[in-house]
């Protein structure tokens, strides 16, 4: 899952993005408000997260803007506690949510699972496909009751897939959503990863669509 992490303290962005990565995010970072509102007009992610006081352009302005613009991710708002009228200003400017400085890790990785989810109209924790269950939390994957192991690209392709079930993602979608910035994609990267998931989950659960992408199957038993 890919994320915008938008925070201009160096040391606390450095611990949100490299405990975001612990927690199986993947975390583009910018520092200040004008930088921030060209990454959220331009790139598809999953969610953000903003700091409202940035250089250059202030945090309830850029996401003010975007949501003018028609930019609909979610988006979390880091404040301090003691800004209660900046969360609610957050709030009403189109934020879907906020959590209070210090950040506890956990609980921001948790509420961002759970905006990607209802984003996505995914109201369960744990998301399912025929046999095949996905828990992004404990990032696990079991068939029929059984653990797959899967390495993370695969992991976070599947957990792209099951979000948009029965949607179809090009390979240019799935490429932004597992591979963060200055990560090399091989062409062939993504019909790779494709290949291993339906070999470790069985062949009905993915389908090509030719010359447009891939996607997940709702009841792989219907399209045998």
């Amino acid at each position: 899952m890919r994320i915008l992490l938008v925070e201009d303290d160096k040391l606390l962005g450095d611990g949100l993005r490299a405990g975001l990565r612990q927690r199986g995010f993947q975390v583009d970072w910018v520092r200040d408000g004008a930088a921030a509102e060209r990454e959220l007009r331009g790139q598809p992610y999953a969610a953000a997260v903003l700091d409202l006081g940035l250089p250059f352009k202030d945090g309830i302005d850029v996401l003010s803007e975007v949501r003018a613009a028609g930019v609909t991710l979610p988006v979390l708002v880091l404040t301090a506690r003691d800004a209660v009228p900046d969360r609610i200003r957050g709030l009403d400017v189109g934020a879907d949510d906020y959590v209070v400085k210090p950040v506890d890790l956990d609980e921001l990785a948790a509420r961002l699972r759970a905006l990607v989810r209802r984003a996505h109209g995914q109201p369960q924790e744990r998301l399912q496909a025929g046999e095949v269950v996905l828990d992004p939390a404990r990032r696990t994957v079991h068939v029929a009751g059984q653990p797959v192991s899967l390495p993370t690209r695969e992991f976070d392709l599947l957990h792209a897939l099951m979000l948009a079930a029965g949607r179809v993602l090009s390979r240019e979608q799935i490429e932004q959503q597992i591979y963060g910035w200055g990560q090399e994609v091989e062409s062939n990267a993504v019909d790779v990863h494709i290949h291993h998931l339906r070999s470790k989950l069985g062949s009905g659960l993915i389908q090509t669509v030719r010359g447009v992408g891939y996607a997940l199957v709702r009841d792989p038993g219907e399209s045998q």
